[in-house]
């Protein structure tokens, strides 16, 4: 079962809506673990293959997908994110000021 800490992590991105991004401090901050970024990272990991958190909406502040060790997930990351419209440069970039989601205060 998962800590309270990644649960709080999942439901930061569980807000990120279809066709935004977020990076990893951005989600971060909005769980509570301001300065942490990479703990969120450590928590999509540990997700479970069919999981319902949409782990592929977080990029880092680059506005790159982070390449993970042994598999082909960065790929799979880049399709679902084409797949809702979301862009990427030659440089496969994605345009922050443009596709970073901006949570609201008033939000879930």
């Amino acid at each position: 079962m998962p800590s309270e800490t990644y649960e709080r992590i999942y439901a930061a991105v569980r807000r990120i809506p279809r066709g935004r991004v977020a990076t990893y401090g951005q989600i971060a901050e909005l769980a509570g673990l301001e300065g942490h970024a990479r703990q969120v990272g450590y928590a999509l990991h540990a997700l479970p293959e069919r999981s319902d958190v949409p782990w592929h909406r977080v990029i880092n502040a680059r506005g790159e997908i982070s390449l993970r060790r042994g598999g082909d997930a960065h790929e799979l990351q880049r399709l679902l994110l084409q797949r809702e419209k979301v862009k990427f440069d030659r440089r496969g970039r994605v345009d922050l000021g443009r596709f970073r989601w901006r949570a609201r205060r008033d939000e879930g």
